[in-house]
């Protein structure tokens, strides 16, 4: 029965609940509500399950962001959940998946971690790949968008159910092992007043983008960013023949 070190990567993301706003072909942050990433909650709580269902074997529950100084307020509350500490890449531009992923690959070898546990995607870019090239790069087994995780009580099978069309998948992996979780894997805990407390007194690790060598310079340019165009009002037809002329009309058929 192998011990457990997990890392769970975090993100720093416009609040899921403002509209962003576009302002000269590109989004603005400033003075913008920012929260820690939806899918990433889910992450650090299900860390924080594991060790309350399986107790000592959790060695250690570390997370991780990438990004300006102001991201350390996400670890912050990750640790006052409950995670044990924090490691803060200091970097002020937005690092593509395959560059985090490959920073990741570097922490996870530095903390010796054997699972690691983040969210499906962030909420800013939808890219929905760190996880996947993360696993790539280590060559571990993966399980996305997990619904429900279960780890062996007495060895290294893990077991995740994940949502498919019409039902769902159960997949059974071994660790070392990359999870990626989905909405409906649990609800996260509040970080109380005594957790924020705690939180102060915990390590706080900071590094640079320096620090993991070269080869993580963006290999995309976002050219514009505009609003969808408003949807017209719709129409009625009376009946099918006319539904067919109208359509012809619109250029659709």
């Amino acid at each position: 029965m192998t011990s457990l070190r997990v890392l769970v990567p975090i993100k720093r993301v416009l609040d899921y609940a403002v509209k962003p706003r576009i302002t000269n072909g590109a989004i603005s942050l400033a003075g913008q509500k920012m929260s820690l990433n939806p899918f990433d909650e889910l992450s650090v709580e299900a860390s924080l399950q594991l060790r309350e269902a399986h107790g000592a074997r959790v060695k250690d529950i570390v997370t991780f962001t990438a990004g300006p100084a102001k991201s350390a307020d996400g670890l912050r509350t990750a640790m006052a959940m409950g995670a044990d500490r924090a490691i803060h890449c200091q970097v002020d531009n937005d690092l593509e998946p395959l560059a985090v992923a490959k920073i990741l690959k570097q922490v996870v070898e530095k903390e010796k971690s054997n699972l690691v546990i983040l969210g499906k995607q962030s909420i800013d870019d939808d890219a929905g790949q760190t996880g996947q090239m993360l696993a790539g790069l280590l060559g571990w087994g993966q399980a996305t968008q997990a619904a429900e995780l279960k780890l062996e009580k007495d060895g290294d099978g893990v077991t995740v159910v994940k949502e498919v069309d019409g039902g769902t998948e159960t997949v059974n992996g071994k660790l070392p092992m990359v999870i990626t979780t989905d909405l409906r894997l649990n609800t996260p805990r509040y970080a109380g007043l005594q957790g924020i407390m705690k939180a102060k007194k915990k390590k706080l690790e900071k590094t640079e983008l320096g620090d993991y060598g070269t080869g993580l310079e963006g290999r995309l340019e976002i050219l514009n960013v505009e609003e969808p165009k408003k949807r017209e009002g719709g129409g009625k037809v009376d009946s099918v023949d006319g539904m067919v002329a109208k359509l012809k009309e619109m250029g659709a058929l």
